[in-house]
């Protein structure tokens, strides 16, 4: 028994339709560059909900046309092995997707906002991509909200035509793991644990501090002595030794004593006489 005369042709068209479901993947090409973190000395690169990462320029300039837009893809570290890439714009997976799936698509960028400029020319700011630094996204479509925990997280890069069909990408990059905050039960305060020469400041500081104490208290003593001891009165107003002054009045005439003879005096008897 053979096969009907028409079923070459059948096996041709379901081979045609194979080949036109892979062909997406089988053109995608992979761009030999990995995302990083950004090399430019930054305060809080990366946070407890954020990340930020080096702008891909000049990355896909060979197999881009004017109209394409590249995409940051998202996805725990684990679930990375798991993504397919989107075939339409519906396709896209939205931030939701990340606690569902693993993994979600955002920042698109056109080209034209990727220039393969001097970074070390020019004003224009520091080129980086925030990932989790929209605070306010609520309810959009490609939002970029903060992330929810830890991670590790894996990204990449994926140049997407207008369709939403992929057309290049880039590898995988490191896993990211955000900080974490400790909680108080979670910090060690026992000195024991510390450092010698946290031990040698600590103790320094308290002998400062024991120094600046006495040198207070000393200023304080003499300051406030002389309100609880007075110093002594001078001599002449001193109890017993007072030495007033005479005053002489204007309008009354000092009396003259009268001159009374030697051993006149009132009251006393009069000396005998010796001569004969």
């Amino acid at each position: 028994m053979g096969l009907p005369q028409g079923h070459p042709h059948l096996g041709l068209q379901v081979l045609l339709t194979a080949l036109n479901c892979l062909r997406p993947s089988l053109s995608l090409e992979l761009v030999p560059y990995m995302p990083q973190i950004t090399a430019w000395d930054l305060e809080g690169k990366v946070t407890a909900t954020t990340f930020s990462l080096e702008q891909p320029r000049c990355v896909f300039d060979e197999h881009a046309s004017t109209s394409d837009t590249v995409w940051l893809v998202v996805a725990f570290s684990n679930a990375s092995r798991g993504f397919q890439n989107p075939e339409t714009l519906a396709n896209i997976p939205a931030f939701p997707r990340l606690l569902t799936d693993g993994h979600y698509m955002t920042l698109p960028l056109s080209l034209d906002r990727l220039p393969c400029d001097d970074l070390t020319v020019g004003s224009g700011g520091i080129p980086v991509l925030r990932v989790g630094h929209d605070h306010s996204c609520h309810q959009q479509p490609f939002c970029n909200p903060p992330l929810p925990g830890p991670g590790p997280y894996c990204v990449k890069f994926l140049l997407m035509d207008t369709r939403g069909s992929p057309k290049a990408e880039t590898k995988w990059s490191d896993p990211i793991t955000l900080h974490q905050g400790k909680t108080p039960g979670s910090i060690d305060t026992w000195p024991g644990r510390r450092s010698g020469g946290m031990i040698v400041i600590t103790s320094i500081l308290s002998s400062l501090t024991g120094l600046l104490l006495l040198a207070f208290l000393a200023a304080s003593t003499a300051r406030f002595s002389s309100l609880w001891w007075p110093q002594e009165a001078p001599e002449q107003l001193r109890i017993g030794s007072f030495m007033g002054k005479r005053y002489m009045t204007h309008h009354i005439p000092p009396s003259e004593a009268a001159t009374l003879p030697v051993g006149c005096e009132p009251g006393l008897d009069p000396l005998p006489s010796l001569s004969p």
